[in-house]
């Protein structure tokens, strides 16, 4: 800390000290954070702030002083003993703008070739998410074991952030979100009926640091964005499709079927996650060699253990791209998360196995984040790596450690692919399966068919349909199958696994390929009646038709909006018929003037995660 004095004025020796102010909404107003607060002083460091000492009992001053017994200080807060640029400074306003101050997101969700949105409120402004945020750091374990060494470090952007990507999760801690993937939410809420940062925080610290159940890995990374930015240290949330979860460090994943399509590789940790989030902090990396500053890599998901913790990161981007693995932290499971290769294996009964398919291009396809000049995507892929395919992405590879995929294998004569059109959930729709012959002569051939419900990180929820024919397949001839029956065993993430495996008796005799297939939901309508003004009573209306041929039953709609309202919950009239329309009113009080976004979410017995949202223009209270 330093200051200067900027104001001199004459103090007598007889004077007493008699206070401070300050000066919160001036300082907090210049700070950016006065949505925070305007009573606590909240400043962000390396910007200047004045406080206003006061002294009583001296005696008269000269006839031209100004501001009689007080002194205006200037002061600065440093990282370090001397001013010098800060370690997550950002000189882009418009940058600054979205990843500290812009209370609203979009995190990306789907498939890679069907990317959905889900609006986020971080609402890093709402009372008290200042106190809740360091409450959690003095809940860390290095916190509760040396509170002086801990604050200390709490200067340090790399620490701070490690230590958040450690406490928001639950694993090892006094953490925040505990993490669940089996179905089984009946104990907590289930991590899809979430719509913002919060609530949970708030759940969490009202709980006495008692975790928050249930999250997955948009919700982990959603919280932690909402930390990193109310402490000032710039953040978005990414989404990386096809993400493998390497636990081998071989950069390769490896799925294991038997003849009948069966899975048996359910004891092993590789799989490939349908789409996995995490969040990219901007800091300077002191503690590495000059070239890794910048966006960092940091997810909370309790995946692997890092120094024995379940954490992950900062790992820097760069680093992640130009293959250096041996940079700190956790480079390897980062890297492979973007890299590995997909590698599906048939296993016979006497144990012996026939690789089936090998894809080294199908992991780590449209990176995703919310671009900073509106709600919309930003493929940002080619800062994590180099084209498929091209030289400079090989000799990333041999770097990492990895063989790039021989080129010179003899293909096969016969070529296997999935399609299917928009998958709407609650209607049937078609699966086309296609075999096509490019040799000169016809091929007889086994084709079994399988489809699947899974959870977005490739865990299986049941069987919804298998088909399997003996196929005389001429040359250039297409096989087409209907796909026709899932609904009874959808899982909460909307997501069909359709997989087909050819066989035939010649040589690379098993084929497999796999497509997941997301349904499309459908869309909560949200209308404002009358002018949104702060602290008067405003009413909205939230409506949906029912999509399935199925009664709705239990149904909740959960409302929140930072600077609009808390999060309440509004039950539905009844049943839901199929096709029924059904119409609830929501009335608040809104909190803060400006731009603000109304978020909701629909669930019940048979359809969860239906969203809405609406943009409210707030205006001041008029005298």
């Amino acid at each position: 800390m330093y200051s200067s004095c900027i104001s001199r004025p004459f103090v007598s020796p007889l004077a007493i000290f008699q206070g401070v102010d300050l000066q919160c909404q001036m300082n907090n107003h210049a700070h950016h954070t006065e949505e925070m607060d305007t009573e606590q002083l909240v400043v962000r460091r390396g910007q200047p702030f004045s406080l206003l000492l006061q002294w009583t009992n001296g005696p008269p001053q000269p006839p031209d002083h100004q501001h009689n017994n007080t002194a205006l200080l200037a002061l600065t807060s440093v990282y370090g003993l001397v001013p010098t640029e800060d370690s997550v400074y950002m000189p882009d306003k418009e940058l600054l703008q979205e990843y500290i101050l812009n209370e609203n997101g979009v995190l990306y969700q789907g498939s890679w070739d069907q990317i959905t949105a889900l609006p986020w409120n971080f609402g890093q402004f709402e009372k008290g998410v200042v106190d809740i945020c360091f409450e959690m750091l003095d809940n860390s374990p290095a916190a509760l074991k040396s509170s002086q060494t801990d604050i200390t470090k709490r200067a340090d952007p790399v620490y701070v952030s490690r230590t958040i990507t450690a406490m928001v999760n639950a694993n090892d801690d006094r953490g925040v979100v505990s993490g669940r993937w089996d179905g089984e939410y009946s104990d907590g809420v289930p991590p899809t009926r979430w719509t913002g940062s919060v609530p949970i925080l708030r759940r969490w610290s009202e709980g006495g640091a008692k975790r928050v159940r249930y999250g997955q890995c948009w919700v982990f990374s959603a919280v932690a964005c909402t930390i990193l930015r109310c402490l000032g240290i710039p953040t978005r949330c990414v989404t990386n499709y096809s993400s493998a979860h390497d636990t081998d460090g071989n950069i390769s994943v490896d799925y294991l079927f038997n003849e009948q399509l069966q899975s048996i590789s359910e004891q092993r940790k590789d799989m490939i996650w349908n789409f996995h989030c995490w969040v990219e902090s901007w800091m300077s990396r002191e503690d590495l060699p000059k070239g890794y500053d910048g966006w960092q890599v940091l997810d909370p998901t309790p995946q692997e253990r890092s120094d024995g913790v379940f954490c992950c990161g900062p790992c820097p981007v760069r680093a992640v791209k130009a293959g250096e693995v041996a940079i700190k932290y956790d480079a390897p499971f980062v890297f492979s998360e973007v890299n590995a290769d997909l590698v599906c294996w048939i296993v016979h009964p006497d144990g012996k196995r026939t690789r089936a398919s090998l894809n080294s291009g199908t992991v780590g396809r449209n990176i995703s984040t919310k671009s900073v000049h509106g709600e919309y995507r930003e493929d940002i892929t080619a800062e994590y790596k180099y084209p498929e395919g091209s030289m400079k992405e090989r000799e990333v590879y041999a770097k990492a450690g990895k063989q790039a995929a021989k080129q010179n294998e003899r293909p096969g004569q016969l070529k296997l692919s999935i399609k299917h059109a928009q998958a709407v959930h609650g209607t049937d729709f078609d699966v086309i399966v296609e075999v096509l012959n490019v040799s000169a002569e016809d091929t007889l051939a086994h084709l079994t068919v399988i489809s699947n419900a899974v959870t977005y990180n490739s865990l299986h929820r049941g069987e919804c349909q298998r088909k399997t024919a003996e196929l005389t397949v001429p040359a250039q001839k297409v096989l087409r199958l209907l796909y026709d029956n899932y609904g009874a065993c959808i899982s909460e993430h909307h997501l069909i696994r359709v997989t087909a495996l050819l066989q035939t008796s010649g040589p690379l005799n098993s084929i497999l390929q796999e497509v997941n297939i997301p349904l499309k939901m459908p869309k909560l309508h949200i209308k404002v009646t009358g002018e949104a003004v702060v602290s008067r009573k405003l009413t909205v209306i939230i409506s949906f038709t029912n999509p399935l041929p199925v009664t709705l039953r239990r149904g909740v709609f959960t409302v929140e909006g930072a600077g609009l309202t808390e999060e309440q919950e509004i039950q539905a009239p009844g049943d839901i018929r199929p096709s029924q329309y059904v119409a609830v009113k929501c009335s608040f009080k809104p909190i803060r003037a400006g731009l603000r976004k109304l978020l909701v979410d629909f669930d019940s017995d048979r359809l969860r995660d239906v969203k809405g949202e609406a943009a409210i223009t707030v205006q001041e209270k008029k005298l």
